[in-house]
């Protein structure tokens, strides 16, 4: 299903085709695809070039894998069980040049897995983030060490039926997509001043 973004400004079309769906099918996603969606992320910007990013990744090819990374999800995203590929994206808090705490990382790992949703758009995948899971049996189940914290659970796939969601769940997906004004996220040099964007209404921040 295409759900182009409804822009009031021309964007890159990628980023205009890019969301994210919760109907996965069961399709495998080959290695060599999984592959480039990471160099994809691989080439993301961060603070003092740290690349403070870990990606733990569950495939079919891995059941024991898998259904540990399914059992970490909330009961709310249990859709996400028809995904062949479960990730969870993970933060280093310190820098690694002094030791001496990163308060950007999750920022940077947040910039990292959009390079990954849109080399996944452009590859025909979809992608879906999760903040529902339970992070300390993630800790626990992924033996994740002391200094990184577990981000968010990330579906990867190709995309499946609607018939396996539940009535609410399907209206979402097929319900138009929206954002918040252009106006409202942009200001001006003061948190409470406007910024003229040329062609838009400013407005104040709340």
């Amino acid at each position: 299903m295409e759900k182009p973004a409804p822009s009031d400004r021309p964007i890159l079309d990628l980023i205009r085709r890019r969301w994210s769906p919760r109907a996965f099918s069961n399709r495998p996603v080959p290695r060599e695809i999984l592959a480039t969606l990471f160099e994809a992320g691989r080439w993301a910007p961060s603070c003092y070039n740290e690349q403070p990013w870990r990606y733990l990744v569950a495939t079919g090819d891995d059941p024991a894998g898998l259904a540990c990374a399914n059992d970490v999800l909330a009961a709310g995203n249990g859709w996400a069980h028809a995904a062949p590929v479960l990730v969870l994206s993970l933060a280093r808090m310190s820098f690694t040049h002094n030791g001496e705490p990163n308060p950007h990382a999750w920022h940077d790992v947040g910039a990292a897995s959009s390079y990954i949703f849109l080399q996944a758009t452009q590859m025909g995948l979809y992608m879906h983030e999760m903040a529902g899971f339970d992070r300390e049996r993630a800790r626990e189940a992924y033996a994740i060490p002391a200094g990184w914290e577990p981000v968010a659970m990330i579906a990867i796939g190709y995309e499946g039926t609607v018939d396996a969601l539940t009535e609410k769940q399907r209206a979402a997906e097929r319900s138009e997509r929206k954002r918040g004004p252009l106006a409202e996220m942009v200001g001006g040099a003061r948190f409470d001043a406007p910024f003229d964007l040329g062609g838009t209404s400013p407005a104040r921040r709340p």
